[in-house]
């Protein structure tokens, strides 16, 4: 491809990326500013219907807690609730997650606290000051910038990966993708299966660090089974765009039944870092995929080309009891979740 039909590529998926920050929201969406006045009917599922309207997304937003969780010390109003840069969320006994850039999600464990330093498209960072925190990244549309800070380095997401951050034991690790972390001292890039201690001698060096027990950590099993949520709600998600139309591009889509936003690519299919499927509408829509479960990479095979519909685990009559539950340290919103 020649270099200007590359630019013109680039500035397009940003384009539609940025187009994708405005999402339907269902009726049941969180209330925030940047209402749209726009409407559509969108059916919630067999003889059903809901009204939506379109809401402005941003890098930052809270998608899912678990637990206990604060927003510079007072009670999350809610899912949606969008941080603003210089913003800090903490949790108690809980998780948390938060969107990112499209295709990008931040996950922080239990006595954590990330603030948000920069939340554009063109360049979203966090800040990890305690605690510890995974970022997913499933896509990432060139000409973005996604970096996380943590003791006083900065560490540039450079591909599709599952990243670990330990502020506790200042160590990078890369489960999935390539980094660049960058300090007063200098810099490095480390890849998968590498790992920096930010404390040890300058330069800096990485190391090899043991996968089984880094994928036993209860952030990284809890991140784990979101991902797979997100699997899910997508594929109700791309479904019902592909079916009664909504679409605005790449990004965050709020889906009503699991009460958090679903990512939705640009087009075809692609595989989160831990292995579950995440469908655009036209591909969907294409193929008349139907209603189900996508099955893991590695764990169903090729079926067709890679979009496995699993019998019996159908999406829309699992329970998983999910929602968005906390609030303050002690108490707070509880919200329904879940298939029903």
């Amino acid at each position: 491809m020649k270099t200007g039909g590359l630019k013109k590529l680039t500035l397009g998926l940003l384009v539609s990326a940025t187009l994708g920050f405005a999402q339907m929201a269902g009726t049941q969406a969180p209330a925030g500013p940047m209402q749209g006045p726009q409407a559509m009917n969108y059916p919630g599922g067999p003889g059903s219907a809901r009204t939506s309207g379109v809401r402005a997304v941003t890098p930052g937003t809270i998608n899912y807690l678990e637990g206990q969780a604060m927003v510079d010390g007072q009670p999350l109003s809610g899912p949606g609730q969008a941080m603003q840069p210089g913003q800090t969320l903490a949790t108690g006994n809980g998780f948390a997650e938060v969107l990112l850039t499209p295709g990008a999600f931040l996950r922080i464990g239990h006595d954590s606290q990330v603030r948000l330093v920069n939340a554009g498209l063109a360049e979203t960072k966090a800040q990890l000051d305690r605690g510890t925190a995974i970022v997913e990244v499933d896509q990432l549309i060139k000409g973005t910038n996604l970096a996380v800070a943590v003791n006083g380095a900065t560490a540039r997401l450079e591909k599709r990966g599952l990243y670990d951050f330990d502020a506790g034991r200042q160590a990078v690790k890369v489960l999935d993708g390539k980094v660049s972390v960058t300090e007063p001292a200098g810099s490095k890039s480390i890849g998968k299966g590498d790992e920096l201690m930010l404390a040890s001698a300058k330069p800096l060096k990485s190391r090899s660090f043991d996968e089984s027990a880094a994928k036993s950590e209860p952030l990284y099993v809890w991140s784990e089974a979101r991902s797979q949520d997100e699997s899910q709600a997508n594929v109700s998600m791309a479904q019902n765009v592909a079916a009664y139309g909504g679409w605005y591009g790449p990004g965050w889509y709020w889906d009503p039944y699991w009460s958090f936003y679903a990512y939705l690519p640009a087009d075809g299919f692609l595989y989160s870092p831990f292995g579950w499927g995440f469908y655009s509408p036209w591909y969907v829509g294409y193929y008349g995929v139907p209603y189900g479960y996508y099955g893991h990479y590695g764990h169903y095979g090729y079926r067709g080309g890679w979009h496995g519909h699993v019998s019996g685990l159908n999406a829309h009559v699992s329970s998983f009891g999910g929602g968005f539950h906390g609030g303050g340290f002690g108490g707070g919103f509880h919200g329904g979740g879940g298939r029903r």
